[in-house]
Order: structure tokens, then sequence, then C-alpha cells
């Protein structure tokens, strides 16, 4: 199975985000599984696949061509997809991914976190998501949602899409015990 890991592209962050997210890459290479990220050498992309590097795992790396410029890109992916826009790239970080994980990141996460919940929300797919809650980053943005929920803007199922948890294992556990809900997801209206 292939994991994909949206996360930050930016070292001037805390260094325990850096080393969770890096833990993070190692079981989801020791458990046998596929690292999908964004191609970025650097943030938490870049720890998720040095992570997945030093336990041997297969590592696809999707980026803009843009991108490619000195030290933004990882340079040991097993396999790299060039795009040559951002929204092409989402298209393959979700095609190519049985799960997804949220770690720490900025606006650029958030967009995906976000699309790929849409997308689950509206049934075009029904895999796993899950927000690595690394030391309270998300605590606010879980806020928010809760907010949104209580003042209508969301329907209390649409939290029931992603799970959130704060221990690398369990993140890998839980996309592999991942049990899709049966029958059409595709009905909105409940979310």
């Amino acid at each position: 199975m292939n994991i994909c890991v949206y996360g930050a592209s930016s070292n001037a962050i805390d260094s325990i985000y850096l080393k969770e997210v890096e833990r993070l890459g190692e079981i989801i290479a020791e458990r046998g599984h596929g690292l999908v990220f964004g191609g970025g050498a650097n943030g938490c992309m870049g720890a998720s696949a040095r992570g997945a590097k030093r336990k041997g795992g297969k590592i696809i790396g999707i980026a803009p061509t843009f991108f490619n410029v000195d030290g933004v890109l990882f340079p040991d992916c097993t396999e790299f997809i060039p795009t040559e826009t951002m929204r092409e790239r989402k298209g393959y970080l979700d095609g190519k991914s049985d799960g997804f994980v949220i770690a720490p990141g900025g606006i650029g996460t958030f967009d995906e976190f976000f699309e790929i919940l849409t997308l689950k929300q509206l049934g075009r797919h029904n895999k796993p998501i899950v927000i690595f809650n690394v030391a309270g980053y998300y605590d606010s943005l879980l806020q928010m949602l809760d907010e949104s929920v209580e003042k209508g803007f969301v329907k209390e199922g649409a939290l029931t899409l992603y799970t959130i948890l704060t221990d690398a294992e369990e993140v890998v556990r839980y996309i592999e015990e991942y049990d899709a809900p049966q029958g059409d997801i595709s009905d909105y209206k409940k979310f």
C-alpha cells in the first residue's frame, strides 16, 4: 500500500515536528508500504522521505517542474513524477495513494487536507485520512472545525471522515486496518 504524507516544506519549525514525521516515514517503510509525498527535501516532507529512505522504503515524489531548483527537491526518490502545476500534483498524490496523513504544515498542507476531505465528503474516494496532531499542532484547526459544525456551516458527519492521532505507529496501524464504510458514500447530504 502507498501512504501519502502531506506536510510542511520549511525547516524553520520546531524539531519535534521533524523528528516525529521522520519516524512516521521509517514506520511506513518498516511495514512494507510506499511513501507518496510532495517531493520536497525540507520540512516535514523531507523528514518523511529521509525516514523512509533510512529503512529502505519505496519513495514516490511528486512536484511541479518549477520546484526543480537547488536544494528544494528530495534527491533520493525511488520514483519521481514531475508535473506542470500544483493542481496536477494533487491529482497524482491522490491517485497514487491508499491513505493520507496530514502532518504538521502550512497553507499548502491545509489546502491538501481540505481538498482530500471534500473529495471524501462528495464520495469521490473512500480512503483513510489521519490528522497527525504532533504536539497539539492541529488543536486550533480542530476547534475551528467543531465550531463550524456548531454554527451550521459543516454537517456533523463530516467530522467522522477523518481521525486524529498523535503517535506515528498508531497512524500507520489505523491506515492498515481501515475498514471503509460500505454502501454508497456519495450521499453527501448526511455530511
